[in-house]
């Protein structure tokens, strides 16, 4: 499915919720999730990632027939409306396991497997890859790399007991899940010192709460070139998937920041002037 260190993949958000933290959350409307979602695929997503439950400070927990009524029809719809693979974000192994019978392939677990480990079992039947957040909430901070390591050292290990192989799992340090801003901040710094775990990295800054305090309180509508500005970072220290809801921009981020640190394999073009168009002479901006 992915060819890891070759180039950046890149993400989509579709959140079929009432209350996303991002503002973009469409509730019950499939034909808007749907619209969305390919969207997306032609703005460049890679993946789509599909989710029920919220995931901000204070969410309210969904049960798992009211997440499955939301996911469902979506995955179902997509499954024929777009030729990429759909994740699907839940913690629940109930919800993975429908929704992988609906058509996704992909699991994106916040909670890295340990509210419900059975879930890595779920991919692992299915043949799926599967994603384990580093949740912070709720834990005690020694290291923020050491804190990270340690507990996605535990999903992995939970992972294969559940029969999931280990080559199958992607990482994510749970940018902004119970770190203060400086903690989150350092994470994205010190990013690359999570290739120790072996596998490939997926972050999810976009239109993070940190972003909207650096810079001065803005709102989630305004944190675009803040993201771009996380996400070109995390490229060059080594994610391999970003997550976003601004696909177009962030894809043109990820292609331009893979040639620079992935000059080798990534996918670059460089525009020359129509005919008949004249370029100054001297470095162009």
């Amino acid at each position: 499915m992915f060819r890891w260190g070759e180039r950046t993949y890149v993400m989509g958000v579709v959140n079929v919720t009432p209350d996303s933290f991002s503002g973009d959350g469409l509730g019950d409307d499939v034909e808007a999730a749907v619209r969305q979602a390919v969207q997306m695929r032609d703005d460049g997503a890679d993946i789509i990632d599909v989710g029920g439950e919220s995931t901000r400070p204070g969410f309210g927990e969904v049960p798992a027939d009211e997440e499955m009524r939301r996911v469902l029809p979506v995955i179902e719809r997509l499954t024929r409306e777009i030729d990429i693979p759909i994740s699907i974000d839940t913690y629940k192994a109930e919800v993975a396991k429908a929704a992988l019978a609906a058509g996704a392939t992909l699991v994106n677990d916040v909670h890295g497997f340990l509210r419900d480990p059975e879930i890595a079992r779920v991919a692992a039947e299915a043949g799926a890859p599967a994603i384990a957040m580093y949740n912070h909430r709720g834990r005690e901070f020694h290291d923020t790399i050491g804190n990270v390591v340690a507990g996605l050292t535990v999903s992995v290990r939970i992972a294969r007991e559940q029969g999931l192989p280990e080559e199958r799992i992607i990482v994510d340090p749970g940018f902004n899940f119970g770190w203060t801003d400086e903690q989150a901040l350092e994470m994205l710094r010190r990013l690359g010192e999570l290739r120790v775990l072996g596998r490939p990295i997926l972050i999810g800054t976009s239109r993070k709460s940190t972003i909207g305090n650096v810079l001065g309180g803005l709102p989630v509508e305004e944190r675009l070139e803040g993201t771009a500005a996380t996400m070109a970072i995390a490229i060059a220290n080594g994610a391999d998937i970003i997550r976003v809801h601004d696909v177009r921009q962030m894809a043109r981020v990820a292609r331009m920041a893979d040639a620079v640190v992935r000059p080798e394999t990534a996918s670059t073009r460089v525009e020359t002037p129509r005919r008949g168009v004249s370029r100054s002479s001297g470095q162009d901006a």
